[in-house]
Protein backbone atom coordinates (compact mmCIF):
# COMPACT_ATOMS: atom_id res chain seq x y z
CA UNK A 1 0.00 0.00 0.00
CA UNK A 2 1.58 3.30 -1.04
CA UNK A 3 1.48 6.27 1.61
CA UNK A 4 -0.92 8.49 -0.28
CA UNK A 5 -3.08 5.85 0.20
CA UNK A 6 -2.98 5.26 3.97
CA UNK A 7 -2.63 9.45 4.48
CA UNK A 8 -6.50 8.87 5.94
CA UNK A 9 -4.89 6.98 8.84
CA UNK A 10 -2.73 9.85 9.52
CA UNK A 11 -4.69 10.87 11.95
CA UNK A 12 -3.90 7.79 14.19
CA UNK A 13 -6.78 5.86 13.48
CA UNK A 14 -9.19 8.71 11.93
CA UNK A 15 -11.24 7.70 9.08
CA UNK A 16 -12.81 9.30 6.04
CA UNK A 17 -16.63 10.76 6.36
CA UNK A 18 -18.79 13.23 4.31
CA UNK A 19 -19.29 16.61 5.04
CA UNK A 20 -20.79 17.14 8.75
CA UNK A 21 -20.36 13.44 9.66
CA UNK A 22 -18.99 12.91 13.20
CA UNK A 23 -15.94 11.68 13.44
CA UNK A 24 -15.77 8.06 15.85
CA UNK A 25 -15.13 7.77 19.48
CA UNK A 26 -11.77 6.40 20.15
CA UNK A 27 -13.64 3.21 21.39
CA UNK A 28 -14.86 2.84 17.95
CA UNK A 29 -11.12 3.16 16.09
CA UNK A 30 -9.19 1.01 14.82
CA UNK A 31 -6.28 -0.14 17.04
CA UNK A 32 -3.27 1.81 16.39
CA UNK A 33 -0.73 -0.37 14.34
CA UNK A 34 2.83 -0.62 13.07
CA UNK A 35 2.16 -0.29 9.34
CA UNK A 36 -0.37 2.41 10.43
CA UNK A 37 2.62 4.28 12.01
CA UNK A 38 5.21 3.04 9.79
CA UNK A 39 3.57 5.33 6.65
CA UNK A 40 2.69 8.29 9.11
CA UNK A 41 6.80 8.35 10.04
CA UNK A 42 7.46 8.39 6.16
CA UNK A 43 5.20 11.61 5.77
CA UNK A 44 6.90 13.37 8.91
CA UNK A 45 11.06 12.36 7.45
CA UNK A 46 11.44 9.73 10.30
CA UNK A 47 12.96 6.39 10.36
CA UNK A 48 12.46 4.50 13.32
CA UNK A 49 12.63 0.78 13.51
CA UNK A 50 9.93 -1.85 13.99
CA UNK A 51 10.48 -2.29 17.38
CA UNK A 52 10.18 0.93 18.28
CA UNK A 53 7.07 1.94 16.53
CA UNK A 54 5.90 -1.10 18.79
CA UNK A 55 6.84 0.54 21.76
CA UNK A 56 5.00 3.74 20.85
CA UNK A 57 1.94 2.36 20.10
CA UNK A 58 0.77 1.89 23.80
CA UNK A 59 1.53 5.87 24.58
CA UNK A 60 -0.24 6.56 21.04
CA UNK A 61 -3.33 5.31 22.13
CA UNK A 62 -2.75 6.83 25.50
CA UNK A 63 -2.31 9.93 23.95
CA UNK A 64 -5.26 9.85 21.41
CA UNK A 65 -7.71 9.42 24.92
CA UNK A 66 -6.00 12.34 26.45
CA UNK A 67 -7.16 13.70 23.09
CA UNK A 68 -10.17 12.92 23.03
CA UNK A 69 -11.06 13.88 26.94
CA UNK A 70 -9.37 17.71 26.12
CA UNK A 71 -11.60 17.61 22.83
CA UNK A 72 -14.82 18.10 25.80
CA UNK A 73 -13.72 20.82 27.36
CA UNK A 74 -15.74 24.25 26.44
CA UNK A 75 -13.14 26.43 24.20
CA UNK A 76 -14.48 29.29 23.32
CA UNK A 77 -12.79 31.73 20.23
CA UNK A 78 -11.49 33.91 22.97
CA UNK A 79 -9.95 31.24 25.33
CA UNK A 80 -6.10 31.59 24.15
CA UNK A 81 -3.28 29.07 25.18
CA UNK A 82 -1.25 29.47 28.17
CA UNK A 83 1.78 29.77 26.27
CA UNK A 84 2.42 33.39 25.48
CA UNK A 85 4.63 34.72 21.94
CA UNK A 86 7.31 36.95 22.89
CA UNK A 87 8.35 39.57 20.39
CA UNK A 88 10.91 41.23 22.27
CA UNK A 89 14.76 40.39 21.35
CA UNK A 90 17.29 39.82 24.09
CA UNK A 91 18.95 42.94 22.96
CA UNK A 92 15.94 45.26 24.09
CA UNK A 93 14.81 42.94 26.55
CA UNK A 94 17.98 43.46 28.40
CA UNK A 95 17.74 47.43 28.18
CA UNK A 96 14.27 47.07 29.62
CA UNK A 97 14.93 45.32 32.71
CA UNK A 98 16.33 46.92 36.02
CA UNK A 99 19.66 47.09 36.80
CA UNK A 100 19.68 46.17 40.39
CA UNK A 101 17.28 44.04 42.25
CA UNK A 102 15.30 44.90 45.09
CA UNK A 103 16.76 43.79 48.55
CA UNK A 104 15.22 40.91 50.29
CA UNK A 105 14.81 42.91 53.85
CA UNK A 106 15.96 41.52 56.87
CA UNK A 107 15.86 38.30 58.71
CA UNK A 108 14.87 37.73 61.85
CA UNK A 109 16.99 37.46 64.85
CA UNK A 110 18.97 34.30 65.74
CA UNK A 111 21.03 33.14 69.03
CA UNK A 112 24.91 33.74 68.92
CA UNK A 113 26.60 31.18 67.39
CA UNK A 114 30.01 29.46 68.55
CA UNK A 115 31.92 26.92 66.68
CA UNK A 116 31.47 23.35 68.24
CA UNK A 117 33.89 21.67 69.97
CA UNK A 118 33.61 18.76 67.13
CA UNK A 119 34.30 19.90 63.84
CA UNK A 120 32.11 16.76 62.42
CA UNK A 121 28.82 18.83 63.82
CA UNK A 122 29.16 21.67 61.36
CA UNK A 123 28.29 19.30 58.41
CA UNK A 124 24.66 19.68 59.69
CA UNK A 125 24.58 23.26 60.71
CA UNK A 126 22.49 25.66 58.67
CA UNK A 127 23.03 27.84 56.02
CA UNK A 128 22.22 31.08 58.82
CA UNK A 129 24.34 28.80 61.16
CA UNK A 130 27.33 28.76 59.16
CA UNK A 131 27.35 32.28 57.77
CA UNK A 132 27.23 33.51 61.05
CA UNK A 133 30.35 31.41 62.12
CA UNK A 134 32.09 32.76 58.72
CA UNK A 135 30.77 36.79 59.25
CA UNK A 136 32.27 36.71 62.88
CA UNK A 137 35.52 34.85 61.54
CA UNK A 138 35.30 32.26 64.05
CA UNK A 139 35.90 29.50 61.21
CA UNK A 140 37.06 30.79 57.55
CA UNK A 141 35.38 29.71 54.16
CA UNK A 142 38.99 28.18 53.29
CA UNK A 143 38.66 26.13 56.04
CA UNK A 144 34.47 25.27 55.59
CA UNK A 145 35.10 23.87 52.03
CA UNK A 146 38.43 22.25 52.67
CA UNK A 147 35.71 20.40 55.46
CA UNK A 148 32.83 19.67 52.64
CA UNK A 149 34.92 18.77 50.21
CA UNK A 150 36.44 15.86 52.28
CA UNK A 151 32.57 15.12 53.19
CA UNK A 152 32.08 14.83 49.58
CA UNK A 153 35.44 12.70 48.81
CA UNK A 154 34.21 10.31 51.57
CA UNK A 155 30.98 9.69 51.38
CA UNK A 156 29.89 10.86 47.87
CA UNK A 157 31.55 7.64 46.17
CA UNK A 158 28.71 5.32 48.34
CA UNK A 159 26.05 7.73 47.46
CA UNK A 160 26.73 8.00 43.73
CA UNK A 161 25.42 11.71 44.34
CA UNK A 162 28.54 13.37 42.42
CA UNK A 163 29.26 13.43 38.77
CA UNK A 164 32.11 16.69 39.75
CA UNK A 165 34.35 17.95 42.64
CA UNK A 166 35.04 22.10 41.65
CA UNK A 167 37.88 21.20 44.43
CA UNK A 168 39.98 24.09 41.89
CA UNK A 169 37.51 26.57 41.63
CA UNK A 170 36.19 26.23 44.73
CA UNK A 171 39.14 26.65 46.93
CA UNK A 172 39.96 29.88 44.75
CA UNK A 173 36.13 31.08 45.44
CA UNK A 174 36.61 30.61 49.58
CA UNK A 175 39.78 32.18 49.71
CA UNK A 176 38.54 35.38 47.78
CA UNK A 177 35.87 35.07 50.15
CA UNK A 178 37.93 35.18 53.33
CA UNK A 179 40.49 37.97 51.25
CA UNK A 180 37.09 40.45 51.00
CA UNK A 181 35.33 39.61 54.47
CA UNK A 182 38.63 40.19 56.09
CA UNK A 183 38.31 43.82 54.21
CA UNK A 184 35.03 44.29 55.48
CA UNK A 185 33.38 43.35 52.32
CA UNK A 186 30.85 41.36 53.53
CA UNK A 187 28.17 40.22 50.91
CA UNK A 188 25.46 38.11 53.03
CA UNK A 189 24.58 35.40 54.39
CA UNK A 190 25.53 33.01 51.16
CA UNK A 191 29.46 34.66 51.50
CA UNK A 192 31.54 32.06 51.97
CA UNK A 193 29.56 29.40 51.97
CA UNK A 194 29.93 26.34 49.89
CA UNK A 195 26.80 24.50 48.08
CA UNK A 196 26.52 22.51 44.78
CA UNK A 197 24.22 22.23 41.72
CA UNK A 198 21.76 19.79 39.71
CA UNK A 199 24.22 18.85 36.77
CA UNK A 200 22.58 20.20 34.28
CA UNK A 201 23.24 23.96 35.06
CA UNK A 202 26.34 25.08 32.95
CA UNK A 203 29.57 25.60 34.51
CA UNK A 204 32.65 27.10 32.55
CA UNK A 205 35.95 24.29 32.68
CA UNK A 206 33.61 21.60 33.92
CA UNK A 207 30.99 19.35 32.80
CA UNK A 208 27.63 19.42 32.41
CA UNK A 209 26.49 15.96 31.95
CA UNK A 210 22.57 16.13 32.37
CA UNK A 211 23.17 12.53 33.97
CA UNK A 212 22.89 10.97 30.67
CA UNK A 213 25.24 8.78 28.26
CA UNK A 214 25.18 10.65 25.09
CA UNK A 215 26.39 14.05 26.82
CA UNK A 216 28.83 12.65 29.64
CA UNK A 217 31.69 14.57 28.25
CA UNK A 218 30.13 17.83 27.41
CA UNK A 219 31.65 20.96 28.38
CA UNK A 220 29.78 24.43 28.01
CA UNK A 221 31.51 27.42 27.50
CA UNK A 222 28.87 29.61 29.95
CA UNK A 223 27.98 29.95 33.56
CA UNK A 224 23.97 29.27 34.37
CA UNK A 225 22.73 32.00 35.45
CA UNK A 226 21.85 30.30 38.80
CA UNK A 227 25.83 29.35 39.27
CA UNK A 228 26.56 33.62 38.34
CA UNK A 229 24.30 35.14 40.99
CA UNK A 230 25.32 32.32 43.69
CA UNK A 231 28.85 33.64 42.74
CA UNK A 232 28.08 37.40 43.17
CA UNK A 233 26.61 36.44 46.87
CA UNK A 234 29.95 35.18 47.73
CA UNK A 235 29.02 31.47 47.32
CA UNK A 236 31.30 28.77 46.51
CA UNK A 237 30.93 26.38 44.09
CA UNK A 238 32.01 22.37 45.50
CA UNK A 239 30.55 20.12 43.55
CA UNK A 240 27.88 19.29 40.51
CA UNK A 241 25.46 16.63 41.81
CA UNK A 242 23.67 13.73 39.99
CA UNK A 243 20.26 13.85 38.08
CA UNK A 244 18.52 11.25 36.82
CA UNK A 245 18.94 10.72 32.82
CA UNK A 246 17.49 14.40 31.45
CA UNK A 247 16.13 14.56 34.63
CA UNK A 248 13.75 11.39 35.00
CA UNK A 249 14.69 9.39 38.35
CA UNK A 250 17.90 8.98 40.17
CA UNK A 251 19.99 6.77 37.36
CA UNK A 252 22.56 8.04 35.72
CA UNK A 253 25.17 6.76 33.61
CA UNK A 254 27.42 6.45 36.55
CA UNK A 255 24.59 4.23 38.98
CA UNK A 256 21.79 5.17 41.07
CA UNK A 257 21.69 7.60 43.45
CA UNK A 258 20.88 6.69 47.18
CA UNK A 259 19.01 8.34 50.13
CA UNK A 260 21.45 8.31 53.39
CA UNK A 261 19.18 6.88 55.45
CA UNK A 262 19.06 3.25 53.32
CA UNK A 263 21.91 2.85 50.65
CA UNK A 264 19.59 0.49 49.41
CA UNK A 265 16.96 2.61 48.40
CA UNK A 266 17.16 5.26 45.56
CA UNK A 267 16.89 8.83 46.54
CA UNK A 268 14.51 9.28 43.98
CA UNK A 269 15.01 12.16 41.16
CA UNK A 270 15.25 14.03 39.19
CA UNK A 271 17.36 16.45 41.82
CA UNK A 272 18.80 13.31 43.05
CA UNK A 273 22.39 14.13 43.98
CA UNK A 274 21.15 17.29 45.16
CA UNK A 275 19.03 16.41 48.04
CA UNK A 276 21.40 13.02 48.84
CA UNK A 277 24.16 15.72 49.40
CA UNK A 278 21.89 18.11 51.60
CA UNK A 279 20.44 15.30 53.64
CA UNK A 280 24.38 13.42 53.79
CA UNK A 281 25.36 16.88 55.47
CA UNK A 282 28.15 17.04 52.42
CA UNK A 283 26.77 20.56 51.63
CA UNK A 284 24.60 23.04 53.52
CA UNK A 285 22.28 23.36 50.31
CA UNK A 286 22.28 22.58 46.81
CA UNK A 287 20.12 23.52 43.47
CA UNK A 288 17.77 21.74 41.95
CA UNK A 289 14.63 21.84 39.06
CA UNK A 290 11.45 20.95 39.14
CA UNK A 291 9.41 20.17 35.86
CA UNK A 292 7.03 17.47 37.52
CA UNK A 293 7.98 16.39 40.89
CA UNK A 294 12.02 16.79 40.79
CA UNK A 295 12.38 18.36 43.79
CA UNK A 296 9.29 17.30 46.26
CA UNK A 297 10.10 13.71 45.18
CA UNK A 298 13.95 13.61 46.45
CA UNK A 299 13.40 15.65 49.27
CA UNK A 300 10.62 12.92 50.79
CA UNK A 301 13.22 10.50 49.76
CA UNK A 302 15.73 12.31 51.31
CA UNK A 303 13.99 14.13 54.35
CA UNK A 304 15.24 17.65 53.33
CA UNK A 305 12.96 20.98 52.94
CA UNK A 306 12.37 22.07 49.08
CA UNK A 307 11.26 25.34 47.15
CA UNK A 308 9.93 25.07 44.05
CA UNK A 309 8.88 28.51 43.67
CA UNK A 310 6.50 30.03 41.18
CA UNK A 311 7.76 29.71 37.52
CA UNK A 312 9.21 32.06 36.22
CA UNK A 313 10.73 33.65 39.13
CA UNK A 314 14.46 32.20 38.56
CA UNK A 315 16.03 32.19 35.56
CA UNK A 316 17.02 29.03 33.58
CA UNK A 317 19.77 30.64 31.33
CA UNK A 318 22.65 28.20 31.15
CA UNK A 319 19.75 25.18 32.22
CA UNK A 320 19.38 21.79 30.27
CA UNK A 321 15.62 22.68 29.02
CA UNK A 322 12.96 19.81 29.42
CA UNK A 323 9.92 22.06 29.47
CA UNK A 324 9.70 25.44 28.73
CA UNK A 325 6.55 25.76 29.81
CA UNK A 326 6.93 23.43 33.08
CA UNK A 327 11.07 23.46 34.21
CA UNK A 328 11.18 25.54 37.68
CA UNK A 329 14.40 26.41 39.76
CA UNK A 330 14.56 25.92 43.60
CA UNK A 331 16.67 25.40 46.34
CA UNK A 332 17.46 22.35 48.94
CA UNK A 333 18.13 22.91 52.03
CA UNK A 334 17.55 21.51 56.22
CA UNK A 335 14.96 24.58 56.55
CA UNK A 336 12.77 27.20 55.33
CA UNK A 337 14.65 29.94 56.27
CA UNK A 338 17.57 28.43 54.51
CA UNK A 339 15.48 28.14 51.34
CA UNK A 340 14.91 32.01 51.67
CA UNK A 341 18.23 32.87 51.90
CA UNK A 342 19.09 31.29 49.11
CA UNK A 343 15.84 32.10 46.93
CA UNK A 344 16.43 35.76 48.11
CA UNK A 345 20.17 35.92 46.18
CA UNK A 346 18.44 33.58 42.94
CA UNK A 347 15.12 35.43 42.47
CA UNK A 348 15.06 37.98 39.30
CA UNK A 349 14.41 38.78 35.78
CA UNK A 350 17.02 37.70 33.32
CA UNK A 351 16.80 38.85 29.95
CA UNK A 352 18.42 35.30 28.76
CA UNK A 353 14.79 33.68 30.26
CA UNK A 354 11.88 35.59 28.75
CA UNK A 355 9.90 33.89 31.75
CA UNK A 356 11.35 36.02 34.03
CA UNK A 357 10.39 39.10 32.70
CA UNK A 358 6.86 38.60 33.48
CA UNK A 359 6.58 38.79 37.12
CA UNK A 360 7.27 40.29 39.91
CA UNK A 361 11.33 40.95 39.90
CA UNK A 362 12.31 40.63 43.61
CA UNK A 363 11.33 38.71 46.52
CA UNK A 364 11.28 39.91 49.98
CA UNK A 365 11.31 37.86 53.53
CA UNK A 366 7.88 37.69 55.51
CA UNK A 367 9.06 36.04 58.49
CA UNK A 368 7.50 38.94 60.78
CA UNK A 369 4.15 37.71 59.22
CA UNK A 370 1.55 36.86 61.94
CA UNK A 371 0.50 33.24 60.78
CA UNK A 372 -3.06 33.59 62.88
CA UNK A 373 -4.24 35.92 60.40
CA UNK A 374 -3.15 33.40 56.93
CA UNK A 375 -5.87 32.24 55.98
CA UNK A 376 -4.92 28.69 55.33
CA UNK A 377 -6.26 25.99 53.58
CA UNK A 378 -6.00 21.82 53.73
CA UNK A 379 -6.82 19.69 50.72
CA UNK A 380 -9.16 17.46 53.07
CA UNK A 381 -10.40 14.90 50.52
CA UNK A 382 -6.97 13.73 49.85
CA UNK A 383 -5.95 14.00 53.60
CA UNK A 384 -9.29 11.46 54.33
CA UNK A 385 -7.87 8.94 51.98
CA UNK A 386 -6.20 6.08 53.35
CA UNK A 387 -2.35 5.95 52.67
CA UNK A 388 1.06 5.32 54.07
CA UNK A 389 1.74 8.46 55.90
CA UNK A 390 -1.47 9.76 56.53
CA UNK A 391 -0.81 9.71 60.57
CA UNK A 392 2.26 11.69 60.11
CA UNK A 393 0.42 14.08 58.14
CA UNK A 394 -2.57 14.56 60.66
CA UNK A 395 -0.06 15.12 63.21
CA UNK A 396 1.54 17.77 60.65
CA UNK A 397 -2.09 19.75 60.38
CA UNK A 398 -2.69 19.66 64.45
CA UNK A 399 0.65 21.27 65.13
CA UNK A 400 -0.47 23.70 62.84
CA UNK A 401 -3.77 24.28 64.52
CA UNK A 402 -2.12 24.49 68.29
CA UNK A 403 0.12 27.32 66.70
CA UNK A 404 -3.81 29.20 66.04
CA UNK A 405 -3.85 28.43 62.31
CA UNK A 406 -7.74 28.28 61.61
CA UNK A 407 -7.72 24.99 58.77
CA UNK A 408 -10.32 25.73 56.23
CA UNK A 409 -11.17 22.98 54.05
CA UNK A 410 -10.16 23.32 50.14
CA UNK A 411 -10.67 21.51 46.60
CA UNK A 412 -8.30 20.86 43.75
CA UNK A 413 -10.58 18.00 42.39
CA UNK A 414 -12.19 17.43 39.14
CA UNK A 415 -9.66 19.26 37.46
CA UNK A 416 -8.12 18.44 33.98
CA UNK A 417 -4.17 16.87 34.89
CA UNK A 418 -3.56 13.57 33.54
CA UNK A 419 -4.44 14.44 30.18
CA UNK A 420 -2.62 17.09 29.54
CA UNK A 421 0.89 15.47 30.71
CA UNK A 422 1.71 14.72 27.14
CA UNK A 423 2.47 18.96 27.00
CA UNK A 424 5.21 17.73 28.87
CA UNK A 425 6.71 14.75 26.58
CA UNK A 426 6.14 16.85 23.46
CA UNK A 427 8.53 20.31 24.97
CA UNK A 428 10.91 17.09 25.76
CA UNK A 429 10.68 15.74 22.78
CA UNK A 430 11.34 18.93 21.11
CA UNK A 431 14.19 20.03 23.34
CA UNK A 432 15.99 16.54 22.50
CA UNK A 433 14.82 16.29 18.94
CA UNK A 434 18.76 16.04 17.54
CA UNK A 435 19.31 12.96 20.35
CA UNK A 436 16.17 10.84 18.87
CA UNK A 437 16.39 11.75 15.52
CA UNK A 438 20.09 10.76 15.51
CA UNK A 439 19.37 7.40 17.32
CA UNK A 440 22.11 8.39 19.87
CA UNK A 441 19.10 7.91 22.26
CA UNK A 442 20.42 4.11 22.40
CA UNK A 443 23.17 4.97 24.29
CA UNK A 444 21.07 6.33 27.15
CA UNK A 445 20.82 3.99 29.86
CA UNK A 446 17.27 3.43 30.97
CA UNK A 447 15.15 1.73 27.91
CA UNK A 448 12.00 0.97 29.24
CA UNK A 449 8.91 1.95 27.90
CA UNK A 450 7.93 5.05 29.85
CA UNK A 451 11.54 6.23 29.35
CA UNK A 452 12.60 9.57 27.62
CA UNK A 453 14.19 7.20 24.49
CA UNK A 454 10.02 6.09 23.74
CA UNK A 455 8.48 9.31 24.86
CA UNK A 456 10.02 11.15 22.62
CA UNK A 457 9.68 9.21 19.71
CA UNK A 458 6.17 8.64 20.84
CA UNK A 459 5.74 12.66 21.59
CA UNK A 460 6.87 12.99 17.34
CA UNK A 461 3.54 11.90 16.40
CA UNK A 462 1.77 14.47 18.77
CA UNK A 463 -0.50 16.73 16.41
CA UNK A 464 0.07 20.36 16.68
CA UNK A 465 -3.44 21.34 16.84
CA UNK A 466 -4.05 19.03 20.01
CA UNK A 467 -1.13 20.85 21.39
CA UNK A 468 -2.36 23.80 21.19
CA UNK A 469 -5.68 22.65 22.42
CA UNK A 470 -4.03 21.61 25.78
CA UNK A 471 -2.20 24.66 25.98
CA UNK A 472 -6.24 26.00 25.57
CA UNK A 473 -7.04 23.76 28.22
CA UNK A 474 -4.61 24.54 30.50
CA UNK A 475 -5.66 28.87 30.33
CA UNK A 476 -8.48 27.14 31.73
CA UNK A 477 -7.43 25.44 34.53
CA UNK A 478 -5.14 28.08 35.45
CA UNK A 479 -8.34 30.79 35.87
CA UNK A 480 -10.14 27.63 37.28
CA UNK A 481 -7.44 27.05 40.02
CA UNK A 482 -6.73 30.78 40.81
CA UNK A 483 -10.49 31.33 41.26
CA UNK A 484 -10.49 27.93 43.91
CA UNK A 485 -7.46 29.43 45.77
CA UNK A 486 -9.03 33.36 46.05
CA UNK A 487 -8.86 34.53 49.42
CA UNK A 488 -6.14 31.68 50.77
CA UNK A 489 -2.54 32.72 51.51
CA UNK A 490 -1.92 28.96 51.60
CA UNK A 491 -2.78 25.18 51.80
CA UNK A 492 -1.74 21.32 52.42
CA UNK A 493 -1.21 19.04 50.84
CA UNK A 494 -0.09 15.54 50.63
CA UNK A 495 2.91 15.46 48.96
CA UNK A 496 1.52 12.24 46.91
CA UNK A 497 -1.02 10.61 45.58
CA UNK A 498 -3.42 13.46 44.88
CA UNK A 499 -4.12 15.58 42.18
CA UNK A 500 -2.11 18.48 43.71
CA UNK A 501 1.27 18.02 42.43
CA UNK A 502 0.72 17.70 38.77
CA UNK A 503 -1.98 20.43 38.63
CA UNK A 504 0.25 22.79 40.60
CA UNK A 505 3.39 21.95 37.85
CA UNK A 506 1.03 23.13 34.96
CA UNK A 507 -0.42 26.05 36.61
CA UNK A 508 3.52 26.84 37.82
CA UNK A 509 2.27 28.03 41.80
CA UNK A 510 4.87 27.70 44.52
CA UNK A 511 5.20 24.37 46.67
CA UNK A 512 7.28 23.85 50.24
CA UNK A 513 7.78 20.02 50.67
CA UNK A 514 8.81 19.85 54.53
CA UNK A 515 9.68 16.74 56.37
CA UNK A 516 7.10 15.78 58.99
CA UNK A 517 8.28 12.22 60.24
CA UNK A 518 9.11 8.88 58.92
CA UNK A 519 7.52 5.80 57.64
CA UNK A 520 7.31 1.91 58.52
CA UNK A 521 10.94 1.50 56.45
CA UNK A 522 12.66 4.18 58.35
CA UNK A 523 12.90 6.27 55.26
CA UNK A 524 11.50 10.21 55.92
CA UNK A 525 8.08 11.45 55.29
CA UNK A 526 6.84 14.97 53.93
CA UNK A 527 3.74 16.79 53.66
CA UNK A 528 3.52 20.39 50.66
CA UNK A 529 2.63 23.65 51.99
CA UNK A 530 1.59 25.05 48.73
CA UNK A 531 1.21 29.27 48.51
CA UNK A 532 -0.52 31.72 45.98
CA UNK A 533 1.82 32.78 42.80
CA UNK A 534 4.62 35.26 43.82
CA UNK A 535 3.71 34.70 47.39
CA UNK A 536 7.00 32.47 48.48
CA UNK A 537 7.46 35.06 51.19
CA UNK A 538 4.42 34.03 52.87
CA UNK A 539 4.61 30.93 52.21
CA UNK A 540 8.22 30.12 54.01
CA UNK A 541 7.08 32.38 57.00
CA UNK A 542 4.22 29.50 57.63
CA UNK A 543 6.56 26.43 57.12
CA UNK A 544 9.49 28.31 59.49
CA UNK A 545 6.51 28.79 61.93
CA UNK A 546 5.74 24.78 61.63
CA UNK A 547 9.28 23.73 61.69
CA UNK A 548 10.19 25.96 64.92
CA UNK A 549 7.45 23.87 66.40
CA UNK A 550 8.73 20.60 65.76
CA UNK A 551 12.64 18.79 65.43
CA UNK A 552 12.00 17.07 62.14
CA UNK A 553 13.98 19.39 60.04
CA UNK A 554 16.50 19.17 62.48
CA UNK A 555 16.84 14.87 61.69
CA UNK A 556 19.34 13.76 59.92
CA UNK A 557 20.61 10.07 59.23
CA UNK A 558 23.45 7.96 61.13
CA UNK A 559 25.95 7.30 58.07
CA UNK A 560 26.75 4.20 59.60
CA UNK A 561 28.80 2.98 55.80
Amino acid sequence: MTTRKLLPLLAIGAVSFGAGALLPRPADLPPITVPMLRAAQEVLGLQFTEAQLDSTRRGLTDNRQSYEQLRQAKLPNSTSPALVFDPVPLRLRQAMLPNARPDAGKLPPMAKIKLPASRDELAFYTVRQLSELVRTKQVSSEELTQFFLARLKKYGPKLFCVTTLTEELALQQARQADKEIKAGKYRGPLHGIPFGVKDLFSTKTYKTTWGSVPYKDQVLDEDAAVVTRLREAGGVLVAKFTLGELAMGDVWYGGKTRTPWDLSQGSSGSSAGSASAVAAGLVPYAIGTETLGSIVSPSTACGVTGLRPSFGRVSRAGAMALSWSMDKVGPLARSAEDCALVFAALAGADARDPATTMIPAGFRYAFDTDIKKLRVGYLKADFDKDYPTKANDQAALEVLRKLGVQLVPLDLGNLPGSELRFVLSAEGAAAFDELTRSGRDALMVNQGRNAWPNSFRTARFVPAVEYIQAQRVRRQLIEDVDKRLQGFDAYLAPSFGGPNLLITNLTGHPAVVVPNGFRANGLPSTITFGGQLFEEGKLLALVKAYQDATEFDEKHPPLNF
